[in-house]
């Protein structure tokens, strides 16, 4: 897939771009745990699906040369104060399968107060994703 060609698809909304330090390993993750689709995947380059979202992640080296680099530069865990929250995605199954892959879960699935039963899974790069859906 050309960068430009995908480029030219993104009209409107919010997009998510998750810098990863091996996109294979995220895509390994976004996948058995997130039940997420993958649109495209290479060495450098990955667009996920889910739950009528989608989101990027690239590669730490594909941004040797961005303004991005600094910041995640001797960072260890990414995305710090931030949630990732994937809607329509079963949170006791995200779990499960979490724990089969030996990542770490926060916390297991809860019904919430605010009508949402949700987990707190850290993938490798250190970003927490909150699968949920409605009680």
């Amino acid at each position: 897939m050309a960068a430009d060609d995908y480029g030219r698809t993104l009209k409107s909304g919010i997009g998510l771009n998750l810098l990863v330090t091996d996109v294979t390993a995220a895509v390994k993750f976004e996948t058995q745990v997130l039940g997420a689709e993958t649109v495209y995947a290479n060495a450098d380059f990955a667009v996920m699906r889910a739950g009528g979202s989608e989101w990027m992640l690239h590669g730490d080296h594909t941004y040797r040369d961005h303004e991005m680099a600094g910041v995640i530069a001797g960072v260890e865990a990414r995305g710090a104060g931030l949630e990732i929250r994937l809607y329509g995605r079963d949170p006791d199954e995200a779990v499960a399968a979490a724990r089969e892959g030996d990542w770490v879960v926060l916390s297991a699935a809860l019904d919430k107060v605010h009508g949402q039963r949700e987990a707190h899974i850290i993938d490798d790069d250190g970003y927490v994703w909150v699968p949920g859906i409605p009680i």
